[in-house]
């Protein structure tokens, strides 16, 4: 079982973006995430992976080495690659954050990467 961590970034934009039956949707999502981590689109990489949640996409990091998965952002079709790009030009810092939450509690989130 993988421990599913959520950035502030992801939550800032999960309620700026998401209603709440699809934030809802998130939280089952990060269960299913914690049993089965690389369910979903890989995107370029087997660790950056995509779900969608109706018209919007939802971004996640799987280290499978931590047993670790990180909620990493949300966006909608328009920002798509734009997003993409962000996560992976900050992929160093999310490993860096990823080793220090792997001891924490699952299904929290981290306040700086």
């Amino acid at each position: 079982m993988f421990k599913v961590f959520r950035i502030e970034e992801f939550e800032k934009k999960m309620y700026k973006l998401l209603a709440l039956h699809e934030r809802e949707r998130v939280t089952k999502l990060e269960a299913e995430i914690a049993k089965n981590p690389f369910t979903g689109k890989p995107l370029r990489f087997t660790f950056l992976r995509e779900k969608r949640i109706d018209g919007k996409r939802m971004y996640f990091l799987v280290y499978e080495d931590l047993s670790l998965a990180m909620m990493a952002s949300i966006s909608d079709k328009k920002m798509q690659q734009k997003t993409i790009d962000e996560i992976k030009s900050s992929l160093p810092e999310f490993r860096k954050s990823a080793e220090k939450l792997q001891h924490l509690p699952d299904f929290s989130y981290s306040s700086s990467l």
